[in-house]
């Protein structure tokens, strides 16, 4: 499998220029933003450039609208870093998703792997997603998902709650997919590790590839604060899409 660099559209950049701004002080809480025309000439940009940026970040919670007044910084911006996480079949599908096939919706108790990282107590009921992601007719990877246990949700991030009771039965959906929707405006933040490994034989039987074909295993973990809400493994066998990755220390 291959690992590109992936080129990120000049609109992400310029969100990230005044997220960063924003969060560096530079456009305090409470404070108005310049207006368009000389918020475009200080970042060297083209104003439907930029339009498209503010819209991004007002829909993410960080600016508001107020009429007669103008875009200003909302008082509790959320924490950079929701808007990187992405949808696996998302990220992988080079600008077309690839396609998702449920193969597992089950709830299970606790195994070492939840316990560790979503802190499960022996006696949790963990939802857990396995499913196929596929492209023209090949399978591309395979994930398997746990959400975190329904009273800790409920806790954390209501919403998410909800989404998963009402995509229970979905089969043509991932669960960070269902994450990833619930959580406009809501801050998350993640941690994956990447490691190289062989398929195996259940795994190879599922993907369609031989036992010992050479994969990249991928352990993610998403946070609402200090809260795991989710984790995942993921597996991508040899000849899956690039796959983008920004490495950070």
């Amino acid at each position: 499998m291959a690992v590109s660099g992936q080129q990120r559209r000049p609109v992400v950049v310029l969100y990230e220029r005044i997220a960063d701004a924003i969060h560096d002080g530079t456009y305090p809480p409470g404070s108005t933003l310049p207006s368009e025309p000389k918020l475009a000439g200080e970042l060297g940009v083209s104003r439907p450039a930029l339009r498209e940026a503010l819209l991004l970040l007002q829909e993410d919670g960080l600016l508001s609208v107020r009429r007669g007044v103008g875009r200003t910084v909302n008082d509790h911006p959320p924490r950079r870093g929701f808007e990187h996480i992405q949808p696996l079949e998302e990220l992988i599908g080079t600008g077309t998703p690839l396609r998702v096939r449920a193969l597992l919706r089950a709830v299970e108790e606790p195994t070492d792997f939840t316990t560790q990282h979503l802190l499960a107590p022996a006696r949790a009921e963990l939802r857990f997603w396995e499913s196929l992601l596929a492209g023209e007719g090949t399978a591309a990877a395979l994930s398997q998902e746990w959400a975190a246990a329904d009273d800790v949700l409920e806790r954390v991030h209501p919403d998410f709650a909800r989404a998963l009771r009402t995509a229970e039965a979905a089969e043509r959906t991932s669960m960070l997919a269902v994450l990833a929707g619930a959580s406009r405006g809501v801050p998350l933040g993640a941690h994956s590790s990447v490691t190289a490994t062989l398929v195996g034989q259940r795994r190879g039987e599922q993907l369609g590839r031989p036992a010992d074909t050479p994969a990249v295993l991928i352990t993610q973990v998403v946070r609402v604060g200090d809260t795991p809400v989710l984790a995942a493994k993921h597996m991508l066998p040899t000849g899956a899409p690039a796959l983008p990755v920004l490495q950070s220390n």
